[in-house]
């Protein structure tokens, strides 16, 4: 069953959360760890993060500097396949145009497909380190919406060479999209991010997933917005358990995200992580029971570095 169907048939607000493949040398261990860890809560899938190559000099050996690609947390798809083999829950990896050509994307889409993983997140993904703007890979993509337009030929049969493949497809993609209830940082406004959200959803999204927010308010006067501008798919919030005291500061700086003052003024009342941490659980969890009176289908949880917090929230939640 797809994740769309899964959302659907929700009788009763949900549990999903997300993760990111383990750093290039390390073991899977720390993924299987989490799982084990919210497993409890019967997840209706797992989203698995993709990152980007980023620039690096490297010394060569006659002391002159080599600027190279690496990429620090490769595995996507290896860890959707290893999560879906060893627990059977539905997985939903992350396919990005930042740092992906559109031949790259296709091979990603072709193991995918022979590994029978069908759930997708779309997105654009972040600039590389070294940029101060967005610039697509050479032959790749600038936004999620042209990004969609290659999965959605694939569905149909055709590679980004212009042949075809040999045999009908037994299944197609299905996937999601990100929506932004405080404005994606790039938007001129949010009337135009709202219109390019309605098409990505009119080119074939089955849902949306919110970036994180700490204002319940601002996820309702969203998805009242999107529904006032036609677009009727779920909307599904993304929720994040604040676990440090930088990121008072940290995270409205890299996500361009409010948080609202009574929580500011509790976090800085704070001496440690730890106070922060349970402050940032009490918050978290007063969010999520609020959402599932208003009988969200699922909340969707960002668990790096917070898989004790979401346990925290989701046992006092689920």
């Amino acid at each position: 069953m797809k994740v769309i169907d899964l959302i659907n048939n929700s009788k009763s607000t949900a549990f999903s959360f997300e993760i990111l493949p383990p750093l290039k040398g390390n073991s899977i261990d720390m993924v299987y760890k989490t799982i084990d860890t919210l497993r409890e809560f019967d997840p209706k899938y797992i989203n698995i993060t993709t990152h980007r190559s980023e620039m690096v000099y490297k010394t060569t050996e006659n002391g002159l500097y080599q600027c190279v690609a690496e990429r620090h947390r490769p595995g996507t798809v290896a860890v959707a396949a290893a999560i879906k083999n060893k627990y059977k829950i539905n997985v939903v990896p992350h396919i990005i145009c930042s740092g992906f050509s559109k031949a790259e994307t296709e091979y990603v889409l072709i193991d995918l497909d022979f590994l029978g993983i069908h759930d997708l997140l779309v997105l654009r993904g972040d600039k590389a380190k070294h940029q101060k703007e967005f610039i697509p890979t050479e032959d790749g993509y600038k936004n999620a919406y042209d990004l969609q337009q290659q999965i959605n030929k694939f569905n149909n049969g055709f590679f980004v060479d212009g042949t075809t493949q040999l045999q009908k497809k037994e299944q197609a993609f299905s996937y999601g999209v990100a929506g932004y209830p405080e404005k994606h940082d790039e938007a001129p406004n949010m009337d135009s991010d709202i219109y390019w959200l309605k098409k990505k959803v009119e080119s074939g999204a089955d849902y949306i997933v919110t970036q994180m927010f700490f204002d319940n308010q601002k996820y309702f006067d969203f998805v009242a917005r999107c529904r006032q501008e036609g677009i009727t798919v779920p909307i599904i919030p993304g929720l994040k358990p604040l676990t440090f005291m930088n990121q008072l500061t940290v995270l409205p700086k890299i996500f361009h995200i409010d948080i609202p003052e009574a929580f500011a003024l509790e976090l800085r009342k704070c001496k440690t992580d730890e106070e922060a941490r349970i402050v940032g659980v009490e918050w978290c969890t007063q969010q999520a029971l609020e959402l599932k009176v208003q009988g969200v289908p699922i909340i969707h949880f960002y668990s790096m570095m917070a898989t004790k917090s979401v346990k925290e929230v989701a046992q006092k939640v689920y």
